[in-house]
């Protein structure tokens, strides 16, 4: 994926400021990181959201990993991997030598071996499981992983590169559950010094990792905010260096150039916002042609320049601008706001008015509270729907869309690897993560089609084509495409390196100035 960044230097001494050698008082200081992104768990076998992958991409390793921007997955605690035969259904990675977990142990292709096979055998509702839909089977053999895979799947390389790949102790990890001793044993760029959840995870450099990773990693602190406004008062009152993920976004829309005392990155990025629909038998929203009606609603420029305040652009494809296989799907399917043509798939459906649905989010995430209030305005103003909003603390809100408990739900999507199939399966596919219900065989027959080719620019066809079907059927409604924006106040460096929008959370490139 291209990233086209734009990095503005706000500091009077312009842009070489930047590339300052820190003094030597400076290397044992620790640079502290505020964000509202939350942690599910420490357990790569237990998480599968944007706050805990970050975590992850510092404290653990995969085989293959993704340089900043990069397209393509590169080693990392592999030395070498590559398909082995034409048909793209055996992967083989050989490991770098000398790799040692906190506890010394050296690390081997049988804990390699461990790690997936015990993803897959947890198979946690919350976990990352689901990405390895396609693999039958794992061995190891001396320094070497082979992975077996039950079709052609040219995107597996990238999914062992994500936090699903994470690579554990086995003598610190249970093989058949979730570990619940404090703590995280990993091969990453960083240690678990400390860790209070819901506040702080205190970081400290790995000295004897190896990898891909290239950076000055400096001691690090993330410190966990509630909400953006709670965010925004610690950045202000200068308790943090760095603020990401995410400002309110007023304080985004007010950014200045003219500000010497702070650095701002701004950035497209990957992630989307969806309103996703519980399609299920008994479900209010269950007919396709309610779910329509509400389509025919949905004011995404309102929600983009009004609660957004410009920082988010208005989406109209699952698979964002940037990303292989971007299309205007829903646009074309729904052009306009129309209660009319809303008011006669009502009348078809035979449903009583106003239909009545929940509209839930997850508290603490950006505006999302703003945000519902305005789809509820929208979606009320005709008298067609009668909303009923609801917020969750973002555990109990994962788990309840898990458990196909949700009428309406909005959540944002961090691309977990640079490709358009990140925005398939695990959203619209059967037995999709976002389990709305949905099931289609053309659907789940194009998300394999578009997985057998080596060269990703030829999947863009299967994948205009499963988005026009899914823009009918609406199981899922694109609502908007993140801006990425980084703050530093003027005495660190590095922001525009930290996170490029695909789930990646660059700590090590972070410096004093």
């Amino acid at each position: 994926m291209r990233i086209l960044t734009l990095i503005l230097v706000l500091a009077a001494a312009g842009a070489a400021a930047w590339q300052l050698v820190p003094s030597n008082e400076d290397h044992g200081r620790t640079i502290t990181v505020g964000t509202t992104d939350g942690v599910t768990s420490l357990d790569p076998a237990g998480a599968y959201d944007a706050g805990s992958w970050a975590l992850f991409s510092n404290l653990f390793q995969s085989l293959l990993t993704f340089d900043p921007g990069g397209t393509a997955p590169v080693p990392d605690a592999a030395e070498s991997c590559a398909f082995t035969d034409t048909g793209l259904q055996t992967y083989r990675c050989e490991l770098r030598s000398g790799l040692t977990f906190p506890s010394g142990r050296e690390v081997t292709a049988e804990d390699v071996k461990f790690s997936i096979d015990r993803v897959l055998r947890i198979n946690s509702d919350v976990g990352p499981a689901p990405l390895f839909e396609t693999l039958e089977a794992v061995g190891a053999r001396g320094n070497t992983v082979t992975f077996r895979l039950s079709a052609a799947d040219a995107t597996f390389p990238y999914r062992l590169a994500t936090g699903a790949g994470a690579i554990v102790d086995p003598t610190r990890y249970p093989a058949d559950a979730l570990r619940t001793k404090p703590g995280a044993d990993g091969t990453g760029p960083y240690r678990l010094k400390s860790y209070t959840k819901d506040k702080s995870a205190v970081l400290t450099p790995n000295t004897a990792y190896q990898g891909a990773v290239d950076g000055t990693r400096r001691p690090v602190e993330v410190r966990y905010y509630t909400d953006s406004a709670a965010l925004d008062r610690a950045y202000k009152a200068r308790e943090v260096q760095v603020a990401t993920r995410q400002l309110p976004p007023e304080t985004l829309a007010g950014l200045s150039a003219s500000d010497p005392d702070q650095r701002v990155s701004e950035s497209d990025s990957s992630e989307t916002r969806n309103l996703y629909f519980n399609t299920r038998d008994g479900s209010p929203l269950h007919d396709v042609r309610v779910r329509q009606a509400l389509a025919w609603l949905i004011d995404r420029d309102r929600l983009a320049a009004g609660v957004y305040q410009g920082t988010v652009d208005s989406l109209y494809s699952l698979i964002p601008a940037g990303i292989n296989g971007h299309t205007t799907s829903f646009f074309d399917e729904y052009p306009t706001q129309d209660p009319g043509k809303a008011r006669e798939l009502l009348t078809e459906a035979g449903v009583s008015l106003p239909v009545s649905f929940t509209l839930s989010y997850g508290q603490g995430r950006g505006a999302a509270a703003e945000e519902a209030a305005e789809l509820k305005r929208q979606l009320e103003a005709d008298g067609l729907f009668r909303v009923t909003v609801k917020g969750y603390e973002w555990t109990e809100f994962q788990e309840r869309w898990a458990d196909g408990k949700l009428d309406a739900y909005a959540v944002g999507w961090v691309a977990d690897y640079p490709d358009p199939d990140t925005f398939g399966a695990p959203l619209i596919g059967t037995g999709s993560t976002m389990n709305t219900g949905y099931s289609d065989k053309t659907v789940d027959r194009l998300i394999k089609e578009g997985q057998r080719y080596a060269d990703r620019g030829r999947a863009a066809d299967d994948f205009s084509e499963l988005q026009d079907l899914v823009a009918r059927d609406a199981p899922v409604i694109p609502l908007w495409q993140r801006k990425e924006y980084v703050v530093t106040d003027e005495t660190v460096g590095g922001g525009q390196d930290l996170t490029d929008g695909t789930g990646a959370f660059r700590l090590w490139r972070l410096d004093w100035i």
